[in-house]
């Protein structure tokens, strides 16, 4: 790739780095998308020896490009998404990825494409891992930015997703307990 294309590209999705997500960090910021999009792929990472025979390579590409399309439609956060802002969003993708050359625009739809279908157990792992780094992230941020919602929603979001795997099966228990567990510490303090 041209540094012609590779640079008109990178100012693109540099939105990520400043769209912010529904989530705050530990230290009261706003989350953006490619924070959130780092942590994941930092976890297929270390996760490498756990799914040994997956291609992990794809799962950390997965990681990394699957909310390029938020660059051009910004987040929504899951519980708030219609099917008209995720078709909005694949047409984003769409335009975001003409500007790539050829090759590159064939390899990575393809691998959008994989993770839409999830019917591989990469693309499974990656929606399982995405969901479960949003509890997580949850249950870092300060109690205070919890809508009312996320007093449910967090102990079971990620569950359905991560019964593909006996790891995030249990990834995703332990996270539902801290989220109990903070819960609990925060109606003590009341």
């Amino acid at each position: 790739m041209s540094p012609e294309q590779l640079v008109p590209f990178l100012h693109r999705i540099e939105a990520l780095k400043y769209t912010f997500r529904h989530s705050w960090t530990s230290f009261g910021n706003r989350e953006t998308v490619a924070e959130h999009s780092w942590r994941l792929a930092v976890m297929a990472l270390l996760l490498r020896e756990e799914f040994s025979d997956l291609d992990m390579n794809k799962v950390i590409e997965m990681c990394l490009i699957h909310d390029f399309g938020e660059a051009v439609t910004g987040d929504i956060p899951s519980f708030n998404k219609t099917g008209t802002d995720e078709q909005k969003e694949k047409e984003g993708l769409k335009s975001l990825l003409q500007e790539l050359p050829c090759e590159q625009r064939k390899r990575l739809s393809a691998l959008f494409q994989e993770m839409e279908e999830r019917i591989t157990p990469e693309a499974k792992l990656v929606k399982a891992l995405d969901q479960l780094e949003a509890v997580c992230q949850h249950n870092e941020a300060d109690l205070s930015t919890w809508i009312e919602l996320e007093y449910t929603l967090n102990s079971v979001y990620g569950k359905e997703s991560a019964q593909a795997f006996p790891y995030t099966q249990r990834l995703q228990s332990y996270l539902s307990g801290e989220s109990e567990e903070k819960i609990k510490a925060g109606q003590n303090r009341k």
